[in-house]
């Protein structure tokens, strides 16, 4: 199955059909989504256009998160996705996507990379958790 990003299937302004003039071009070519879960690293490189290569993660435990307070970044563990306000059903899952809340050994944190694009996850600390 493949992902388009041209414009054919679009409606003409008109409200009209597109007809489709011409099979789907290699510039058009789309991907599925990378959807990182939490486990061990698993990275996959992807040739994207003009040859530059994109690393896709699919996997990590591991976040940098900087305490903007501080100013300080540590690589920490993360322990569990809690909300990811892109996809109800990446919420259920646990996949995490920019803007996705996680928890780590230093608190919470929102994620502000895009793991299935950049390759990593970085995140900024939005509150200590108290532990009980």
């Amino acid at each position: 199955m493949s992902v388009s990003h041209g414009d054919l299937h679009k409606r003409k302004l008109s409200g009209g059909r597109k007809r489709a003039y011409r099979v789907k071009r290699k510039f058009e070519k789309g991907s599925f989504p990378a959807e990182t879960t939490l486990g061990e690293t698993k990275r996959k490189t992807v040739r994207g256009q003009g040859g530059k290569m994109k690393v896709k993660l699919l996997a990590d435990k591991y976040a940098s998160v900087t305490d903007l307070k501080s100013g300080k970044t540590e690589k920490t563990e993360v322990l569990r996705v809690v909300r990811n306000p892109a996809n109800v059903d990446y919420d259920r899952r646990g996949v995490i996507t920019r803007g996705a809340e996680i928890e780590t050994s230093l608190g919470l944190a929102r994620v502000t990379s895009r793991p299935g694009k950049d390759g990593a996850i970085n995140a900024v600390l939005i509150g200590k958790e108290e532990k009980s």
